[in-house]
């Protein structure tokens, strides 16, 4: 059975020339343009929209159908080019644009593309104008224009320097270059590795970069998990990929025989919103971590809130609480946590799945972000990130999730709730339960797919099990 086209709060996503093709590209750029017009009736001014892409193949051909449609509106488009999705959000505020559109399938697989849409604010469309957008595409409502007024296009380059810019201004560059860190970096043949180098190399880093050609030709599995990061851990394992002035910059090099240390290595996706990390040793910290250690450094820093999904790891609750701060909980998806970070003046945010948002430089995912803040972490306090890690408490999180029936999801979540009668529960997104022991259960329904996911955070594997047996006697799903 073929799959159906996912339309959600994340925009279109699909299979290039199976349920996605340049056609519904089209209609679903006028549909989007059609919706800042009739949000904005009031400007004088003409709008515009930038847009940038990941590598896929793909790619170029969804962005020249989106910018058709965008331009059929009457919509002014901003070529970006190849470019991060944080770095669309990024240009979206500096250009003073009604919107951003990246094209990009984030983690899934080369076969697919998607098309993913910011606001002028560089975040998500919230649920209701989501809904609103989505409402226009099916019902194919468009608000033409005559050939005279059509959206005109142009392009800027500057998306790269203007990221790097707003990044390195929230840490001490020189204090990191002091330090010739040695780094391996793999960018999955996606949209993040030529401006992740340059900055490293701003940083004043020793870089080897592995599957850094831009071809959108995955060398593996796209998402940053362990399975996926054998290659990179083994590179830093052996810590042989780092020649002696092999640096993207200058400065002397720490060197044994000819070879350079390996300090950290970092993983990014193919839309650079996320980062993975493996420590000095080539073991995979991974992307729970990666907001944790960032968490770390600003709360030594700073004492205030911070914002994170209902999904996310406690690690960072404990860094807070001992700093004196506060964590917010909201729901699932990164335009839920931007708005809270945003109400409350988070001074730091984001989600477990590696994505590091600093309201400094934008109310994005941000890999970029994630680099620097843990490159000044280690250069501050002149340890490896092993020992960092070391000192957060260390919880085990199993993450499992059940296909079912989109007609039985509410019964079998409703279902759950009565599994644990005695833990306090937070209905914000599905149903989440906190135990008096700390460890805690959320389960939802996929915005993206016919599946319940069920994560779970408990002090060890066996326990962990424990609750998904629950769950699935309780709720009867397997």
């Amino acid at each position: 059975m073929a799959e159906q086209l996912i339309i959600s709060v994340s925009g279109v996503r699909g299979i290039v020339g199976e349920n996605l093709t340049a056609s519904i590209a089209t209609d679903y750029g006028s549909a989007f343009g059609t919706f800042l017009k009739n949000r904005d009736t009031g400007k004088k001014e003409k709008l515009s929209v930038c847009i940038g892409r990941d590598t896929r193949p793909s790619g170029q051909m969804l962005q020249s159908a989106v910018t058709a449609g965008l331009c059929a509106v009457g919509i002014g488009v901003i070529d970006l080019g190849v470019v991060t999705t944080p770095g669309v959000g990024i240009m979206a505020r500096q250009l003073g644009c009604g919107g951003g559109v990246v094209v990009t399938a984030s983690h899934n697989p080369s076969q697919y593309n998607g098309v993913k849409l910011l606001l002028g604010n560089g975040v998500a469309p919230p649920r209701d104008a989501a809904e609103q957008i989505k409402q226009y595409f099916q019902d194919k409502h468009f608000a033409f224009v005559d050939s005279a007024d059509y959206g005109k296009i142009t392009s800027d380059e500057r998306a790269d320097a203007i990221h790097i810019a707003k990044v390195l201004a929230i840490v001490d560059r020189d204090a990191i270059a002091a330090k010739n860190f040695g780094v391996v970096l793999d960018s999955i043949n996606g949209a993040g590795g030529r401006v992740a180098k340059k900055m490293l190399a701003e940083l004043g880093c020793v870089v080897s970069a592995i599957n850094d050609e831009p071809s959108g030709l995955f060398a593996h599995g796209p998402e940053p998990t362990a399975e996926n990061l054998k290659d990179l851990c083994e590179v830093v394992k052996k810590g042989t990929s780092v020649r002696a002035g092999a640096r993207l910059g200058e400065g002397p090099s720490r060197s044994r025989g000819g070879r350079r240390r390996v300090e950290i290595g970092f993983a990014l996706d193919p839309d650079g919103d996320r980062l993975a990390i493996v420590d000095e040793a080539g073991n995979y910290i991974g992307e729970e971590y990666t907001l944790a250690l960032a968490a770390k450094y600003i709360f030594s820093k700073r004492t205030g809130k911070a914002a994170t999904n209902l999904s996310t790891s406690r690690m960072i609750d404990d860094i807070a609480e001992k700093a004196g701060g506060e964590v917010i909980r909201t729901a699932v998806g990164e335009a839920n946590v931007a708005a809270a970070m945003l109400e409350h003046d988070c001074i730091i945010g984001g989600e477990g799945n590696g994505g590091v948002i600093d309201l400094r430089v934008g109310p994005v995912r941000d890999s970029l972000v994630g680099i620097a803040l843990i490159l000044q972490l280690m250069a501050e306090t002149e340890k490896t990130i092993s020992q960092l890690v070391s000192e957060i408490s260390r919880y085990c999180m199993t993450k499992e999730k059940f296909h079912v029936v989109p007609e039985r999801t509410s019964q079998i979540l409703e279902s759950v709730k009565a599994a644990f009668p005695d833990a306090k529960l937070d209905t914000t997104d599905g149903c989440r339960f906190v135990f008096r022991n700390g460890d805690w259960v959320h389960a939802r329904a996929s915005n993206t797919e016919p599946v319940i996911r069920v994560i779970v955070e408990a002090k060890d594997e066996s326990s962990a099990q424990e609750y998904i047996k629950i769950i699935q006697t309780k709720a009867l799903i397997h």
